[in-house]
């Protein structure tokens, strides 16, 4: 299918989604699927496995929350600020990040990250592990009431659109290629002349900013920040959603943020069903479990589908577009041999 028929299809879905679906629900959908595809343009496009995205995550929505409860900003104020705070933080952490490779890259970003979680946890206008509270939605621009849940979630969705727009965007740019260049053969993109440093912290502020902004979105959605957003499994969960649906590709991310997400609201769902229907109280605790099945899943994807959901059914599609060619040629030599 044409990808723009595609991209259209899926828009018009994301229009009519309030109508059938919980809008809070959705909108926490779609930040985490933006959150999940700014983490694939650093991982799937650049090469560098970041494992302290949580960081720009928590920390733009610590901020945008801080900025609307008790200063008063407006929304959009509120929003551009937590955004700018996970970019500064993105550049700090990138600069020293940078200079080494592979798993001490990793460790360094998750070394920070968890840093600024302890940062979070003893500041003071955190609020420790209460977090932020009945953070207020006010108005966007003054004019468009975001109290109502239906009018906040075309916000949300126009400002991911517009996000995963970037993305697509920056990854099909001159910008982006090289990115790809780095991310095949760094030595190679070296000996061109390009100076992979200053593209990897590019990429890595883009990343975080791009994370920030999910992060703020999110924040005004459920009203409130807590210290999960800003731990490291926060970050492992991002690794785990862009693995499930295909790192490297455009709309697996946001498969694999749904699926993982949707996960574990539904078993949290189900033990408190459970619970209230057979009055065993241990069912209400089935939703904690959700890390094993999110750790099952992982399991699977990594001994079978190596590429992700969307990477496998690509690849799918990409042998049986490789098999026809073959039969026709088949068939042509078939019908000369009998027209000889």
């Amino acid at each position: 299918m044409n990808k723009k028929i595609f991209y259209t299809l899926a828009l018009v879905a994301a229009l009519a989604a309030p109508f059938v679906g919980y809008p809070v629900f959705l909108m926490k959908l779609l930040c985490f699927a933006l959150f999940a595809c700014a983490f694939n343009l650093l991982i799937g496009f650049t090469g560098l496995l970041s494992f302290g995205h949580a960081a720009f995550f928590g920390s733009a929505g610590y901020m945008t929350g801080y900025l609307l409860s008790t200063v008063g900003l407006p929304t959009e104020l509120g929003i551009l600020a937590g955004v700018a705070t996970s970019a500064v933080l993105g550049l700090v952490i990138g600069s020293l990040a940078i200079r080494r490779q592979g798993i001490y890259f990793s460790m360094i970003t998750l070394a920070l990250a968890q840093m600024v979680y302890f940062a979070a946890l003893r500041s003071p206008f955190t609020h420790g592990e209460d977090g932020l509270q009945g953070v207020p939605r006010g108005k966007l621009l003054g004019v468009l009431d975001l109290g109502n849940d239906l009018t906040l979630y075309y916000v949300v969705l126009a400002i991911c659109v517009a996000g995963f727009a970037l993305i697509v965007r920056t990854v099909h740019s001159p910008f982006g290629q090289v990115l790809k260049a780095i991310k095949e053969n760094e030595p190679r993109a070296i000996s061109l002349g390009y100076d992979a440093d200053k593209y990897k912290l590019l990429a890595f502020v883009l990343s975080a900013a791009l994370t920030g902004l999910a992060g703020s979105t999110k924040t005004l959605v459920l009203g409130f920040e807590t210290l999960t957003d800003v731990h490291w499994t926060m970050s492992g969960l991002v690794v785990l959603m862009t693995l499930v649906g295909g790192m490297g590709t455009m709309v697996g991310p946001i498969i694999g943020a749904f699926i993982i997400v949707a996960l574990e609201n539904k078993l949290g769902e189900l033990g408190n069903f459970l619970a209230n229907s057979t009055g065993i109280s241990w069912f209400s605790s089935l939703g904690e479990s959700v890390g094993m099945v999110t750790g099952l899943i992982f399991i699977v994807c990594v001994l079978l589908f190596r590429r992700g959901i969307v990477g496998e059914i690509g690849a799918l599609f990409e042998r049986i577009g490789k098999k026809r060619p073959a039969a026709s040629t088949r068939v042509a030599a078939a019908a000369d041999r009998e027209a000889a």
